[in-house]
């Protein structure tokens, strides 16, 4: 008979099993500070010798880190996604940049749909609560804000499509994206009407995520995406174009 003896579990094993499981579903965030011993072990009902054999195991794995005098961290998990070599290839060739945008569109379009598809109450409810304080950000004079809750909003529509795999990457290209390694993403917030039309995009794709239209999401994604193409398309040429320009006035003036 195919049967093996039930061996009891021990309880630093239970807690690693857990905390694996909120690392991979994207709970769990690199560089996030867990609670301190106590509470910890007090949350997981577990002894503190027992918490300290899980965390040990954990850390030898490379998914928890401990610093002195600071606590313990989730370990970056995200930045072995790509070699800094490779980074430095992404940051200087524009292929790369048009490369990103067209993985994002497509990615991103399918993580919408699945969105509109998957996600529970609660997840649409978290993507529309951004898109809340998107629109109260859109009122600043400085597009900061609104910059950042543009990321925010982007990986909420990723979390709520329920893959782990595709949360896991697209999080490590937001933050190279962060970084400004394939573009500056400030930049497309400075120009007012451009403002106002991403805004006008993120409306579509938010309204079609609570409608649960996964086409529609879909179609609101691949939209946005193409017009961000073209907006940085047209960046690049004033940018051009401000350097001929230059030439020519230090030309004229003989400096």
């Amino acid at each position: 008979m195919p049967f093996l003896k039930v061996a009891p579990e021990k309880l630093s094993a239970a807690v690693v099993r857990q905390v694996e499981q909120l690392i991979l579903r994207g709970i769990l965030r690199p560089a996030e500070r867990l609670p301190s011993e106590r509470d910890l072990a007090d949350k997981l009902g577990v002894s503190r010798p027992s918490l300290r054999d899980a965390i040990a195991d954990l850390a030898e794995r490379g998914l928890l880190v401990s610093r002195a005098g600071s606590g313990i961290f989730v370990a970056d998990v995200l930045g072995s996604a790509f070699s800094p070599a490779l980074v430095g290839l992404f940051a200087t060739h524009d292929e790369a940049v048009f490369d990103y945008i067209g993985f994002r569109r497509d990615i991103e379009g399918l993580a919408a749909e699945r969105a509109a598809r998957f996600g529970t109450e609660t997840d649409l409810k978290v993507i529309d609560t951004i898109f809340a304080k998107m629109e109260a950000a859109h009122q600043k004079r400085d597009p900061s804000d609104e910059a950042e809750l543009d990321a925010q909003f982007h990986m909420a529509i990723i979390e709520a499509s329920h893959n782990v795999i595709m949360l896991h990457m697209l999080r490590s290209m937001f933050d190279l994206l962060r970084q400004g390694v394939f573009y500056n993403r400030q930049m497309m917030f400075k120009n007012r009407m451009t403002r106002d039309q991403l805004l006008d995009q993120h409306r579509a794709i938010n309204a079609a995520i609570q409608s649960r239209d996964a086409v529609a999401a879909r179609a609101a994604v691949t939209a946005h995406m193409a017009y961000v193409e073209q907006a940085y398309h047209d960046q690049m040429r004033a940018e051009k174009n401000e350097r001929v320009a230059r030439q020519r006035l230090e030309h004229e003036t003989g400096r």
